[in-house]
């Protein structure tokens, strides 16, 4: 339905009671920033550091060395770590940076203890000595305490670890090469300044130069793992995106990655790529025009739940921008994957499904439409009676979105699927913002009903169902917004005129409700 400039048009009250002007690409925009990012940093937070707790592989020692390594660090304690590492003997230095390895990677590992004792400048002046890779090796276990706090974190870019590590990126042994990768993961996803700092530093070309070979599957599993997360940490947007040259520069490899049959890689090139697309519509049109949407449709059916999370949110984030945009999506076949995921058993899936399909609802009438060829809407009309909470909000954002933009004939397929019942339900939620959206969902519909004539048989669905006491009853609700649309909905489509013309009720038919037309006979509506 258009927006006009009537004060009482639907797009008006909407913008009145919710979004105050902003237009519908506006209101697309400020659903994923809302919605999706408080979501998305209770998931991420998860994945963004990872702690080293395996033992660091060492080819030069033997396993008579190794033991007698061993036997010297088992029970050291840090004072005794510390004095071995500040002491000028190679092997002494050798043995307590081996030791201060495994404090590290114990569950609770004593890392405030290791940054007051001024052991992090010495760690990072060890990763330079190349006459040792032994010394290098050890040293690593930085990538632990990288992975602890932003605070711990921060002593160890504070000890100058960054340009350490970058230059170990090509080192000829790959176990060392492996730990700068993962520590330069850890520090870049800790926050966007030090994912800034790693990128400044020069990470990019080395870390791409890693995966710039033939077959990135004769590279080993754990390895590839980490530089897949490592690039996906420097493209996540915590708080502002990545500069947009290295985006450019990491997009190439991220599309080939994505076409790998490694689980995890694909789960963490999908994530690279779900941060990617979080941004303004020029940032996801980069992602966009390289062709990659048809693959992450492709993967909304994988079998891998954790590849299928971040495929559905780069798909959701992509149809954030615009139509044009979200018609790549469509165009890729995603609608007709959308019914399995609305009606997975997992909460997670369902409800990022019911958001992604929130926003194609708010485009053009012909993307409502597909939806609406692809039979999606008796799956969306059903989520607010069968779903959690969460699930049932981002329902109601799809029927409203659907109203707003819908035909008068997608209005009556709507009332049709049974819209009004499970909405008119949810107005009991004490929930401010749903409340109106369902609200303005519900003067939408009338709206559709008006263009027909066919108000009152509306006015009658929506009162069978008790919908009418739910409006009735929001007169009592505290909020100014939401008594104001409820009397506006009550008084505009539910008072009743004192004095009734009796000539001119409908009579009611096993059909529906009969009226007398201006040529006298009689029809039938079924809105």
């Amino acid at each position: 339905m258009s927006t006009n400039e009537n004060a009482n048009s639907p797009a008006a009250r909407l913008n009145r009671f919710k979004n105050k002007g902003k237009d519908s690409t506006e209101m697309r925009r400020r659903r994923t920033e809302v919605n999706v990012e408080l979501r998305k940093a209770k998931k991420d937070d998860q994945t963004l550091k990872r702690k080293n707790v395996s033992s660091f592989p060492d080819a030069a020692a033997s396993p008579l060395q190794e033991n007698r390594n061993n036997q010297g660090t088992v029970n050291r304690s840090v004072d005794d770590t510390v004095k071995g590492i500040n002491s000028n003997n190679l092997e002494s230095q050798l043995q307590a940076t081996q030791a201060a390895r495994k404090l590290l990677s114990r569950e609770k590992p004593p890392i405030d203890s290791i940054i007051r004792a001024g052991l992090i400048p010495k760690f990072v002046s060890f990763l330079s000595r190349m006459d040792c890779s032994r010394i290098q090796s050890e040293s690593a276990s930085l990538t632990n305490i990288a992975s602890g706090t932003s605070e711990q974190t921060k002593a160890v870019v504070d000890g100058g670890a960054i340009p350490a590590f970058i230059s170990l990126l090509a080192s000829p042994h790959a176990h060392i090469s492996e730990q700068a990768v993962w520590a330069l993961g850890n520090i870049a996803g800790d926050s966007s300044v030090f994912r800034d700092l790693v990128i400044k530093y020069g990470a990019v070309d080395p870390l791409l130069a890693l995966l710039a070979v033939p077959d990135v599957s004769s590279l080993a599993c754990g390895y590839l793992h980490n530089l897949t997360w490592t690039l996906s940490n420097l493209c996540h947007n915590k708080n502002r995106a990545p500069p947009l040259d290295s985006v450019e520069q990491i997009l190439p490899t991220l599309v080939h990655l994505l076409h790998h049959d490694d689980p995890e890689v694909l789960a963490d090139t999908c994530w690279a790529i779900s941060y990617l697309t979080n941004g303004p519509n020029e940032q996801i049109e980069m992602v966009v025009k390289t062709g990659v949407v048809p693959q992450l449709v492709k993967l909304l059916g994988a079998t891998e739940l954790p590849i299928v999370i971040p495929a559905q949110r780069a798909i959701g984030h992509i149809v954030t921008g615009t139509d044009e945009q979200t018609q790549v999506v469509i165009d890729a076949g995603a609608l007709a994957i959308f019914p399995s995921l609305l009606t997975n058993s997992k909460t997670n899936i369902q409800k990022e499904a019911t958001w992604t399909m929130s926003n194609i609802r708010a485009g053009r009438q012909d993307q409502i439409q597909q939806a609406v060829n692809h039979g999606l809407v008796p799956f969306l009309v059903g989520v607010p009676s069968k779903a959690d909470f969460k699930t049932q909000k981002e329902a109601i954002w799809a029927v409203t979105n659907y109203t707003r933009g819908g035909t008068v004939e997608q209005m009556v397929y709507l009332v049709h699927c049974g819209v009004t019942e499970p909405s008119m339900n949810l107005l009991t939620a004490k929930d401010t913002k749903i409340t109106l959206v369902i609200l303005d969902a519900i003067s939408n519909i009338f709206h559709a009903a008006e263009k027909l004539g066919e108000t009152e048989k509306l006015s009658i669905t929506i009162e069978e169902c008790g919908g009418l006491d739910k409006t009735e009853a929001l007169q009592n609700y505290e909020n100014e917004p939401v008594y104001k649309a409820s009397l506006n909905l009550i008084e505009t489509y539910f008072s009743v005129e004192e004095e009734e013309d009796q000539n001119v009720v409908p009579e009611t038919t096993s059909e529906g409700f009969t009226f007398q037309v201006q040529d006298g006979t009689a029809g039938t509506f079924n809105f």
